[in-house]
């Protein structure tokens, strides 16, 4: 399963990096194929045509299944998420499956994956055949904190994808 990780925190090599790889390792049983942490695509971003930006949202698109990740800043995602995600076009994300994740300080904000970032997944045409999953930041790396929601979600991407356990 070719598995991309786009994450929008402002720190580079961030705690929702560590946590959006470990969760794609998971899901996929190898290290994601692609890794885009939008802080690095710097200015290019905020115009249209960059040829780094326009490479990183061309490599998602041709993705099996995407973590979008990103801390929960003012109760909703990040300004860099939202800024990579106007660069892809409608529709641009048919045919891939999303899931949302979100780090957060504590459970006040545990929604938030499912009603705010996974939304503007399914707009921009992906499947989120899952619950978006929020983790506190205190146990961001724990591979333990992740288990019940995979039991569940796993399967659910694998059937999205039609494949079989």
């Amino acid at each position: 399963m070719g598995i991309a990780v786009v994450v929008g925190n402002p720190k580079p090599a961030s705690r929702t990096l560590s946590a959006a790889v470990m969760v794609a390792e998971k899901l996929g049983g190898a290290p994601p194929e692609i890794v885009v942490d939008v802080v690095e695509l710097g200015a290019g971003l905020l115009g249209w045509g960059d040829p780094a930006v326009t490479a990183a949202v061309e490599s998602v698109q041709k993705s099996q299944v995407v973590v979008v990740a990103s801390p929960t800043f003012k109760a909703t995602y990040t300004g860099l998420v939202k800024l990579f995600l106007d660069q892809i076009p409608t529709d641009g994300l048919a045919g891939v499956v999303a899931v949302p994740l979100m780090l957060g300080a504590g459970p006040a904000h545990a929604l938030a994956p499912e009603l705010l970032l996974k939304p503007v997944l399914v707009e921009l045409g992906a499947t989120c055949p899952t619950k978006g999953l929020y983790l506190v930041d205190t146990s961001f790396d724990d591979p333990e904190a992740v288990e019940p929601w995979l039991t569940v979600a796993r399967p659910q991407v694998l059937a999205s994808l039609g494949e079989a356990l």
